[in-house]
């Protein structure tokens, strides 16, 4: 295509997901004029899925209820409810699993995560064990505790984890949570903050086992409990599993991108990379799906499974899209995620994974009321608040001008000298029952490799 072509043709999204739904948007924004199809394997329009987790389970909304709004209407052919099995590069075709192929001249990935399943099946399909990923999984859990099981097991203490544990004990159900790691959310904010999680749930009347695995969920058709490593185990009539998600790749195995368990790697223009490790000028990638380097990183690869990621990537993929190359803009915008549990608001921008030192700058953990801010080698790269989310912006602008670390006086609320830089002790995710929703794809910064 010439580029004053780059406004028509065929764009095909697979993915009816929120960056498919914002990308086909973005396009015609952008003024693409072409013929655009939205393929999705589940049969509903895109939805939202961050209340699946809270206002779902509360009974606050319904899973029928969570459809994203349309910002305007992408005059797009939906493909619901069929799943994509695989893209011919040379062709240019995309492959449905109705056997139809459809025909493009640019391609966007946006094929998310799927819930990690319970590893064994017979276990994982006893009535009473659930994952969290789509709307059936919302309805039915939902279903379930307003049953008022007699308690409720949650393998994993990630933030799904910890948002489906918070919601049971909100609900009044008893619920244990058996995390592999010494604490809940350490994957993601290290070991200082998960220690205040793990007081804040016991505090709420959650049974916290750390440093134990599940190794058996029983029952004869229903489940009625478990058995832990440290050889304890537990009753209770409903178990959800939340060991994290896995990227959906497995279709474009034999496509030659450069498509993995940590998803589908593309430069900082949301372009894919074929497994030669050069980028294409036809296939885009965006969401969840996709591993991408950031200069404010070390260039190391990032995966994102945040909200505002999957939107601000669409967007950027739709208007690369679209524009000839010295017009295409890169996604360099900075992680931010949010959770609410347990009373909490926990809000994060930057990646608290790359940091080897953290300092508290504002208030405490013993008033629940605090930022902290991480560092990597003499320089800030993230920060996480607890009830205090308006002095985010402030260390936003000190992770985009890579200001020193720890911060300057003017960024605490007391002198300097009060807190001193402590190891971040992000724990290795191998340890862990869960993995963080940012994930550097490099080795971890305090960890490495040694050349003897």
């Amino acid at each position: 295509m010439v580029p004053g072509d780059l406004k028509e043709g065929r764009i095909v999204i697979v993915g009816a997901s929120l960056a498919g739904l914002r990308a086909a948007e973005a396009l015609r924004e952008e003024g693409f004029t072409g013929s655009l199809t939205v393929v999705g394997d589940e049969p509903h329009p895109p939805y939202d899925r961050p209340p699946l987790s809270k206002q779902v389970l509360l009974g606050q909304a319904t899973a029928e209820t969570t459809g994203l709004p349309m910002r305007r209407e992408p005059d797009a052919e939906w493909r619901l409810g069929v799943a994509a099995t695989g893209v011919d590069l040379l062709a240019k075709r995309v492959l449905l699993a109705d056997g139809e192929s459809l025909p493009y001249d640019r391609l966007l990935i946006a094929t998310g995560t799927r819930a990690r399943p319970w590893p064994n099946p017979a276990e994982a399909a006893l009535d009473g064990v659930f994952t969290l990923r789509t709307r059936e999984d919302a309805a039915g859990l939902a279903e379930r505790l307003d049953a008022r099981p007699e308690r409720v097991l949650v393998i994993g203490g990630g933030f799904t984890g910890s948002e489906i544990a918070s919601a049971c004990r909100e609900l009044g159900l008893e619920v244990t949570v058996a995390e592999r790691g010494p604490a809940p959310l350490v994957g993601a904010l290290g070991g200082t903050l998960s220690k205040l999680a793990a007081v804040m749930q016991r505090n709420h009347g959650v049974d916290l086992r750390t440093g134990v695995t599940v190794t058996t969920l029983r029952g004869n058709g229903g489940f009625t409990g478990a058995e832990l490593s440290d050889g304890s185990r537990v009753d209770a009539e409903v178990c959800v599993v939340a060991l994290g998600a896995i990227r959906n790749v497995e279709w474009l195995a034999d496509s030659g991108l450069a498509a993995g368990p940590r998803g589908i790697a593309c430069d900082a223009g949301c372009r894919a990379f074929n497994m030669y490790g050069i980028v294409t000028d036809d296939v885009f990638v965006a969401g969840d799906v996709s591993r991408f380097p950031h200069p404010l990183f070390g260039y190391q690869m990032l995966s994102l499974e945040h909200w505002g990621n999957a939107v601000e990537q669409a967007e950027v993929a739709a208007h690369n899209m679209v524009n000839p190359g010295p017009l295409q803009r890169p996604h360099l915008s900075i992680p931010t995620f949010w959770s609410t549990q347990f009373g909490l608001n926990i809000k994060s921008v930057g990646v608290p994974t790359y940091s080897d030192h953290i300092v508290i700058a504002q208030g405490s953990l013993e008033a629940r009321r605090l930022a902290m801010v991480y560092g990597y080698q003499g320089r800030v790269t993230a920060a996480v608040t607890v009830d205090m989310a308006k002095a985010l912006d402030y260390y936003r602008h000190l992770i985009e001008t890579a200001a020193p670390f720890p911060p300057p006086p003017g960024a605490q609320d007391r002198a300097i000298a009060a807190d001193i830089p402590i190891p971040s002790l992000v724990p290795d995710p191998s340890g862990l029952s869960h993995g963080p929703t940012v994930a550097l794809t490099g080795h971890l910064p305090d960890r490495r490799l040694t050349v003897v």
